[in-house]
């Protein structure tokens, strides 16, 4: 087997290393990048760092065969694809110093013929931005290296059956960029690659989280209206949905994660007197956790009128969707810490069956916390809550649907 590398992926996270163990599976050579080196030493040893059903006997696999293999640095190959965080900084202004640095790395190493893709989610405009920094620093290689952008859409829980089998959205910079980054993502993938340009393939990626914020938005706001209108919502959108056209999110307790919960922001940050629907579902969404947050002090406050002592509360769930260990942007995470900043001495049980344990909050299971909570606050839907009887006298606070 020839072990050298043909893919250099740059970013070994989420996305990053299940895209990575795809592409080995394939038994194409892929050197991984990181530059957490406990995240490199871990993959090397053929284990994993993050959560996600099948990862680990793929990443095993494509090690144990030599074709994956990690490091802190990145080396030559034919295709560079960059999976790397596009955090914010200031208020709510896309960072795309990541994706910057990773294809500072890898600039030396490009000749002519290379493909390079990113993959990061990112303002419109990045890939021609990247396309600049490189023919700046090797202007030698203009016109002459395949640059295109494709962004993932998997859904945490399902990634490896996902990057399979949905449909991919590939723009170049070029119809030549766009060509070879299709025959490259048609060696793994099963689904539908569709082809434009690369400003339509972010604003796309962008586009489709947006809508999902508001939809959700539009749901949270129904919550907010029935709880003062006295009206089960679950019911009513039960209700509502028996319309043939009519298809009505679930409310949560807010929107997390690392992409509704932060691609609208894109879009908001470049156009924000275009984007009122967008910027104001992103406030609804922020402001669901905050009255969340709120109902919880307000039933601590009227268990202890009635009762004459403090109460004993439950917080379920901590990740940002139910049945997930990712706490990313998570809504319930939020409302557990402002819950506890307004701790007066009551006793408090916080619970996420999907991770071991937590650097912050002390973790209980979830049958001890409802047996001796007073309050129970369902945040996250984990299928393990809705299989609990939950004994009559308790106090149920429910922002997820759990008893629903």
């Amino acid at each position: 087997m020839n072990n050298k590398p043909s893919v250099v992926m740059i970013g070994l996270g989420y996305i990053g290393l299940p895209t990575a163990a795809l592409i080995a599976e394939n038994k194409v050579c892929v050197h991984g990048v990181d530059i957490d080196p406990k995240v490199v030493e871990t993959i090397n040893a053929g284990k994993i760092h993050i959560i996600e059903p099948e990862l680990d006997k793929a990443v095993a696999n494509a090690v144990k065969d030599g074709y994956l293999k990690a490091s802190v640095t990145p080396t030559e190959a034919n295709t560079y694809l960059v999976v790397v965080p596009t955090p914010f900084k200031g208020k709510n202004e896309p960072d795309i110093s990541f994706v910057e640095a990773a294809t500072k790395a890898i600039i030396p190493f490009l000749k002519e013929g290379d493909l390079y893709i990113i993959e990061s989610t990112s303002p419109i405009g990045t890939t021609e931005k990247m396309m600049e920094l490189i023919y700046t620093e090797r202007p030698e290689l203009k016109g002459l290296v395949n640059i295109a952008y494709c962004p993932e859409r998997v859904l945490p829980g399902n990634v490896m059956y996902e990057l399979v089998h949905n449909d991919r959205v590939i723009g170049g910079i070029d119809s030549k960029s766009t060509d070879k980054a299709v025959n490259f993502y048609h060696q793994f993938i099963k689904g539908e690659l569709h082809k434009t340009n690369a400003r339509t393939a972010e604003m796309c990626k962008l586009v489709e989280n947006s809508s999902r914020d508001v939809q959700i938005a539009f749901a949270n706001e129904l919550s907010l209206i029935c709880d003062k209108a006295n009206i089960n919502v679950w019911e009513l959108i039960n209700l509502a949905n028996k319309h043939p056209r009519v298809n009505i999110l679930q409310p949560g307790c807010g929107v997390g994660g690392h992409c509704i919960a932060v691609d609208p922001y894109f879009i908001v940050a470049d156009y924000p007197m275009e984007s009122q629907i967008i910027g104001k579902a992103r406030e609804i969404n922020n402001y669901k956790s905050f009255w969340c947050a709120e109902k919880v002090k307000n039933a601590k406050l009227e268990f202890e009128i009635r009762n004459g002592r403090k109460p004993s509360i439950a917080i379920m769930g901590l990740a940002f969707k139910p049945n997930i260990d990712d706490l990313r942007e998570s809504p319930a995470k939020y409302i557990a810490q402002k819950v506890l900043q307004n701790a007066n001495d009551e006793e408090y049980y916080i619970v996420e069956p999907n991770i071991k344990e937590h650097k912050v909050f002390k973790l209980t299971p979830y049958q001890e916390a409802i047996q001796n909570a007073d309050i129970i606050v369902f945040l996250v839907g984990h299928n393990e809550f809705k299989q609990y009887n939950i004994p009559t006298e308790k106090i149920v606070l429910d922002f997820c649907g759990v008893l629903n």
